[in-house]
């Protein structure tokens, strides 16, 4: 079993139920502005969506595990990705840009220690990350975007926690794109399908990473740019050519699917559209073989 890897076999998963993140608690709920989110959180429609993808997850074989309702959790709870990055040697717990989110990280260690998931280190002030900017291209090579979430002293944190282990960490620069108070993780813009294939939104990708794929010898498919606002590119990669992909998205998952992906839909117009995270977001995978 392995925790890193974004494409091997997912066995086991945290997520965070709507209700769990205060979507129904009207003093929570009404932070939705502040937090970013398009509109008021609709808890009816974001629990079915929620229930769907929670299906899906389990049908493919992984354990699903909830993450308990906080006072100290904020609506941005359920998206479990950003708060922790999972290691073989223990869970980084993040310090993320969104301040409001800083809390998050507490939370996920408190549940994983009851899984005797230990945790390796937390990011210190004045370094801030976010799990939705790091991506493992393989077992020994973590891709860092560098942007309004997670900074260069981040960056320059998470070199050194894992350079004892032989894991290379390499930057990777964000572009503004709608400014700080918007949601643009490097997450945003790629995601991993397996070992050797990235679905991208090729446009918005510095130079520099683009140029890096390519001389690993990534196949790069790209999504439809009709498509962006609606998240094509967050897609979840459950192993062994099996995708979660949201629904909206019906060209860039035609594309997925002649590339020889099996793609499961959910949809995500509450759940994921109104604060900005998809499947990927949604989830914040433990384990995998």
């Amino acid at each position: 079993m392995t925790a890193q890897s974004m494409t091997a076999p997912l066995r086991q998963v945290l997520v965070c139920p709507p209700s769990h993140a205060g979507w129904s608690d009207p003093s929570k709920s009404a932070a939705w502005r502040d937090l970013g989110f398009h509109h008021p959180p609709d808890v009816a429609s974001a629990e079915a969506q929620y229930g769907h993808l929670c299906h899906l997850l389990a049908e493919a074989g992984a354990e699903v595990l909830t993450l308990p309702a906080s006072a100290h959790l904020t609506l941005d709870a359920v998206y479990t990705h950003d708060a922790s990055l999972p290691t073989n040697h223990g869970l980084i717990l993040m310090r993320p840009g969104k301040t409001t989110r800083i809390p998050e990280a507490q939370a996920q260690a408190a549940f994983c220690a009851a899984l005797n998931l230990p945790v390796l280190a937390q990011i210190q002030s004045p370094a801030t990350t976010e799990a939705g900017d790091i991506v493992w291209l393989d077992d020994r090579t973590l891709l860092v975007g560098r942007g309004y979430r997670t900074n260069r002293a981040g960056i320059d944190q998470l070199r050194s926690l894992l350079a004892p282990y032989q894991i290379e960490v390499i930057p990777a620069p964000l572009p503004h794109g709608s400014g700080p108070s918007a949601c643009l993780h490097l997450m945003s813009l790629l995601s991993m399908l397996d070992e050797h294939t990235i679905l991208v939104d090729l446009p918005w990708l510095a130079a520099e990473t683009v140029e890096l794929l390519r001389a690993r010898n990534f196949r790069l498919i790209e999504i439809d740019d009709s498509e962006r606002d609606t998240m094509a590119c967050n897609v979840l990669s459950l192993g062994n050519k099996r995708l979660i992909a949201l629904e909206e998205n019906p060209r860039t998952n035609a594309r997925l699917r002649n590339a020889g992906f099996n793609v499961q839909t959910f949809p995500g117009s509450e759940l994921c559209q109104n604060g900005n995270g998809g499947p990927t977001c949604l989830t914040r995978p433990l384990l995998r073989e």
